[in-house]
């Protein structure tokens, strides 16, 4: 399949300035820079650019938003904190083709009316920070960012910020405290950061990914960009497969494109031959999937009607004969340990929902403590000033839902199912 970010797959090693523009790189800049910046804008809004770092928002009208705002300066942000467990796609794009995500930057900074960007890189990722670094170098030197870019009346500034390794850090308004020099805690919304974002000024705050879209839109049109996709979700995306899978990597593909493909033609499916017992594609904070439901289209709206979701593509697989007991606890656990604190509702859920898991895995309780999590999570919903306070709810919900048995299996013996099947065997 044709690609839009990889067009001839993931180049080995990082991509040269002299081959980028050989592909047409910073010609988008070239035609973009003398544009009213209204126009930038109406194009990517044209093309449907939706954003890549799991809400799904509309790209161009964040922009509107930010552009219009009437305080001034205004500023963009590139969001690369990238922490979700599995996901690499934003490492992937800094680390191999540079050029097309800081072209990216520069075009966006243009079309809101920014003269600072700021990079934010998760500080774990060296390869991609000095990938970004020695392209920004590259870049500068050429005229395509600084002072006056390409002989226009257009400058921008760009610095890159180390990002914390830990999850909440990539929530867009905890990543405006980082670069102000807090802590990474997310705030209050609203007011939202496309109006009053970084120093109090209107701020767009973008994915990796999301950037990496834009050079191409503006290159090729937004009639161009819509051939790919779906009418509502227009474009590719990169997903994730992990170890589990006989292929792992990222893979390019187009929105609505069946699970199945991803799974079985482009990861080979699961290792040793397993079974597909559940899918969870927007991993870890989305509904489980049961296998019937592997034909569901890999685009927004066909995993929202399934119960799940998209999410930033990373794609998790339970085969058969692995316990959802045992997968729900470690992401009880990973949302517990990943709480800012901040919040005292989003505390005391998540360490409550991971200490009655623990307890379920254990065979400590009965069934009325199933119906406990249910009522935590409808009480809480919404009480935090991020979203981690909502994300284990489709999880748990959805595995209580879908695979009861292993609930019980675990209530009344303390073992998973398949531990009790090789009991009776023996």
């Amino acid at each position: 399949m044709e690609g839009i970010l990889f067009p001839h797959g993931i180049p080995e090693g990082r991509e040269e300035l002299s081959d980028y523009r050989g592909r047409g790189g910073y010609e988008a800049l070239a035609r973009t820079i003398r544009m009213p910046a209204e126009d930038v804008v109406k194009q990517v809004s044209d093309a449907g650019l939706r954003g890549r770092g799991g809400a799904g928002f509309p790209t161009g009208k964040k922009w509107a938003f930010t552009r219009e705002a009437p305080e001034q300066p205004r500023y963009l942000i590139m969001n690369g904190g990238e922490d979700e467990p599995g996901s690499k796609k934003d490492r992937v794009l800094m680390e191999n083709v540079p050029h097309l995500v800081i072209e990216g930057v520069i075009l966006s900074a243009f079309a809101i009316g920014a003269e600072k960007a700021y990079l934010y890189i998760n500080a774990q990722y060296e390869t991609a920070i000095k990938s970004i670094t020695d392209a920004l170098s590259e870049a500068k030197s050429e005229g395509y960012w600084g002072e006056n870019i390409l002989g226009s009346s257009f400058s921008l500034n760009i610095e890159i910020v180390s990002a914390p390794h830990n999850y909440v850090a990539g929530e867009d308004t905890a990543v405006i405290e980082v670069i102000e020099g807090k802590k990474a805690w997310p705030r209050q919304k609203p007011p939202f950061p496309v109006t009053v974002g970084l120093f109090g000024k209107p701020t767009s705050v973008n994915n990796v990914e999301t950037l990496a879209n834009v050079a191409p839109i503006l290159l090729h049109g937004a009639d161009w960009y819509r051939k790919f996709g779906t009418a509502e979700s227009p474009g590719t995306m990169i997903f994730a497969l992990d170890e589990d899978v006989n292929r792992p990597g990222v893979y390019e593909l187009e929105f609505g494109t069946p699970l199945r493909h991803l799974i079985e033609d482009c990861g080979g499916g699961l290792k040793n031959g397993k079974k597909i017992k559940a899918v969870m594609p927007a991993s870890p904070s989305c509904a489980f999937l049961p296998p019937e439901k592997i034909d569901t289209p890999l685009d927004h709206n066909s995993m929202r009607d399934a119960g799940a979701g998209i999410g930033c593509g990373v794609i998790r697989l339970v085969g058969e004969g692995e316990c959802i007991v045992e997968e729900v606890l470690r992401i009880a656990e990973f949302f517990a340990a990943e709480s800012c604190g901040q919040c005292p509702a989003c505390r005391m859920e998540t360490s409550t929902l991971a200490m009655m898991m623990k307890k379920v895995q254990q065979g400590q309780g009965d069934k009325p403590i199933l119906e406990q999590f249910g009522k935590i999570l409808a009480f809480n919903k919404g009480k935090g000033f991020c979203n981690l306070i909502n994300m284990p709810g489709p999880p748990i919900e959805s595995a209580l839902k879908l695979f009861p048995g292993d609930f019980e299996a675990h209530l009344t013996t303390g073992k998973c199912p398949v531990n009790l099947q090789a009991d009776e065997k023996a």
